[in-house]
């Protein structure tokens, strides 16, 4: 095979990977108008069309998933054979891709990355930050980070956090303006701050006292889908907010945000790194896994 139709055959599968040829071409690092003329070549070449192109995605043509299948398990093990003798360096080298909703990305992430790069500087780090819950194997990316409970469950998990209680906070201006409630029942008559999680559904609030568990729809005069957002709408008093404590310890320790409803508590389960079990580990996510783990061992 010429050095040319591989090249066609690695960007015929980004394409596929990645749903469009804007998102291929920014990760072969091309310009979408030549990616795009190299999938043409590869169409011209074989005599078939392999996709089928709309202005904002790509699908398969039948011939175009027998090609698939065919050359992705190559590809694949090319790859590996490749990341394989990482294992014959002394420090870890290339690129981690993760994808990470918001909340760990500021929780655990932003913390360790001075550190982790200064520690490996053969690696860089890709990172998404998105509260979508997206598939990390369809988007080619090493690992992500999310909430236990939206991992699927054929994935490796690696702790990535201690658990942090669930909270409702408010600032002292709201507290002044507005009667502090006495049960969770009470907040569905107060101006909440909504959250609406990345599969489009707003976050029910959980409360915990006494082995009764109750949920509660809150409705207010806001909804966000990032916490910084929240955590900055309840400290100028817009509503009564919920958030992981852990989060918000620097604004309740600075009296901006008071924790209301102490006597009930819910205890949010921890934040996991996951990885396919079908894919090689890197030797790159073997070295973030590690740090991770001292990083929490130590915290």
């Amino acid at each position: 095979m010429r050095g040319s139709e591989f090249a066609e055959l690695r960007a015929f599968i980004e394409v596929v990977e990645r749903g469009n040829f804007s998102r291929a071409a920014s990760a072969l690092g091309q310009a979408p108008s030549t990616l795009s003329q190299t999938i043409r070549g590869l169409e011209q070449r074989l005599g078939v069309r392999l996709l089928q192109r709309t202005t904002r995605s790509v699908s398969l043509t039948e011939a175009g998933e027998h090609l698939l299948a065919r050359i992705q398990p190559a590809f694949e093990t090319l790859d590996a054979a490749v990341e394989s003798i990482n294992d014959f360096r002394d420090m870890p080298m290339g690129t981690l891709r993760l994808s990470v909703s918001h909340l760990p990305a500021r929780m655990i992430l932003a913390p360790l990355l001075k550190d982790f790069l200064a520690a490996y500087p053969a690696i860089n780090l890709d990172i998404s930050v998105d509260n979508v819950n997206i598939d990390i194997v369809k988007g080619r990316y090493d690992a992500g980070i999310r909430h236990g409970s939206l991992i699927a469950q054929d994935m490796v998990l690696v702790k990535a956090s201690a658990p942090s209680r669930m909270i409702a906070v408010a600032s002292p201006d709201y507290l002044a303006r507005h009667a502090r409630p006495e049960t969770p029942q009470d907040l569905q008559h107060h101006d909440c701050i909504c959250f609406r999680r990345g599969n489009q559904q707003l976050l029910l609030w959980e409360f915990e006292k006494d082995q009764n568990k109750i949920e509660v729809g809150v409705t207010g005069p806001l909804i966000v889908n990032e916490v910084d957002l929240m955590v900055k709408a309840a400290c100028d008093g817009i509503g009564i907010g919920y958030m992981a404590e852990a989060y918000m310890s620097r604004q309740i320790a600075q009296g901006r945000l008071i924790p209301i409803l102490t006597d009930w508590s819910s205890t949010y389960d921890s934040w996991y790194l996951y990885y396919s079990s079908r894919h090689h580990l890197s030797a790159p996510l073997k070295a973030f896994i590690q740090y991770l783990r001292d990083s929490l061992s130590t915290n």
